[in-house]
């Protein structure tokens, strides 16, 4: 059965030296994926890498709103380019006119180190999302709030346009706001952090399956029983079972559906 995760970044330094060997582990698991651009330069490798495994992998192109800021949270061993860079709209665009790109992102708002670069970050989301108008694609969101706070998803509902296609990535807001963004025809997927806090299980239950998918992240936020590892796409099963455990509902159809939504949204 195949199973999708849905934002991994499989092109990042982390795997230079196995990449290979990941990447049969996800094609012996049945795992396809979707490896996700934080800039121009990273937007390029993804798209290069998923040129080479055209059954296996798909490509995003975007800019991350770290990269609008003085600060890139991040591990900076795991990026490329500088920490803040000039958006360059036209080279994003003709990049994401490859038919390897299947979403524009990661692109969005982060709060989460203060708000002092919010009118760059809301520029060039607003870029991006004309972007993603302009050629029929998905946005691939990034937005984290101030702590103990859904401000950057509010802002965010204002911006965002109902008629484009919208994957909420790591989606950590409350049950009222998702309800905002569902009615904004908003996708969301969760990872491995799922599976061993509990703070996500009733936002979780309230947004239907038919809304969901699965991601890792990687190398980002492994999941149990894998923790103090890096993380790999194999590993998004894992995802898929706690899903099934929160929701009260049988893996295989967590795998069925969250691919089926995959496969649509991503045009696959």
């Amino acid at each position: 059965m195949t199973i999708f995760d849905a934002h991994t970044h499989i092109h990042f330094p982390a795997y230079d030296k196995d990449r290979e060997a990941v990447i049969k582990r996800a094609q012996e698991a049945g795992v396809k994926m979707v490896t996700v651009g934080t800039n121009l330069e990273t937007s390029q490798s993804a798209v290069d890498l998923a040129k080479q495994y055209p059954d296996d992998i798909w490509a995003t192109a975007g800019f991350h709103p770290a990269h609008a800021g003085k600060d890139w949270y991040h591990d900076k061993k795991e990026q490329k380019g500088s920490q803040q860079e000039a958006f360059d709209k036209a080279a994003l665009l003709e990049l994401a006119k490859d038919e390897r790109v299947v979403a524009i992102g990661e692109c969005g708002l982060d709060y989460f180190r203060g708000k002092k670069n919010e009118a760059a970050q809301r520029e060039t989301f607003q870029q991006q999302q004309a972007i993603a108008q302009e050629l029929n694609k998905p946005l691939m969101i990034h937005c984290r709030p101030s702590a103990n706070s859904d401000d950057a998803y509010e802002d965010l509902v204002e911006l965002l346009d109902p008629n484009t296609p919208t994957i909420m990535h790591f989606f950590v807001g409350s049950v009222g706001v998702a309800k905002k963004l569902l009615a904004k025809n908003c996708l969301f997927t969760f990872g491995g952090v799922i599976t061993f806090v509990r703070e996500y299980d009733e936002v979780i239950k309230s947004i239907p399956l038919t809304n969901i998918m699965l991601e890792t992240d990687a190398p980002y936020v492994t999941p149990d029983p894998h923790r103090g590892k890096r993380n790999e796409s194999a590993y998004v099963v894992e995802v898929a079972k706690k899903i099934a455990e929160i929701k009260d509902i049988d893996y295989d159809e967590v795998v069925s559906q969250t691919t089926a939504n995959a496969k649509k949204v991503f045009n696959i």
